[in-house]
């Protein structure tokens, strides 16, 4: 079997998880996934396979657009509703949408990303993972 599979990933399973799976379903090995999503979210994770796997990078360096939800008022030790709250304040004002729209466009476009904590990012080859983290 060759070509591109685009995946519905659940939540719950990671982008190695379902190229793992996929490489025991369809008896071949040559089967990867053209960027990693977060093993809690779902989304569409296109997955090469065969020949295809060649025009993975392509596919990884294309554009891609999110949708997120935000939850305000705690943070975790893993900077996603995963990890265990270290911090909590409650949300004693409102917000217009105009304030909120204002904060969306500071994200929109090209932006330099910090890796969070816990990350699926390599550089030179070993995961980027901080340190450190706080929060003020």
């Amino acid at each position: 079997m060759e070509g591109i599979l685009p995946l519905n990933k659940p939540k719950g399973m990671t982008s190695h998880d379902c190229v793992f799976k996929l490489r025991k379903l369809l008896k071949t090995k040559k089967v990867g996934h053209t960027g990693t999503l977060d093993p809690d979210v779902t989304g569409v994770l296109p997955i090469c396979i065969g020949r295809a796997t060649k025009i993975a990078e392509y596919i990884t360096d294309a554009g891609k657009a999110y949708e997120g939800e935000v939850t305000i008022g705690f943070s975790t030790t893993t900077e996603d509703k995963s990890g265990e709250v270290v911090e909590q304040k409650p949300v004693t004002e409102s917000f217009t949408r105009n304030e909120i729209l204002a904060v969306f466009e500071k994200l929109t476009g090209e932006i330099e990303q910090t890796p969070p904590m816990f990350s699926a990012v390599k550089v030179n080859g070993k995961k980027a993972l901080r340190i450190c983290a706080c929060w003020y």
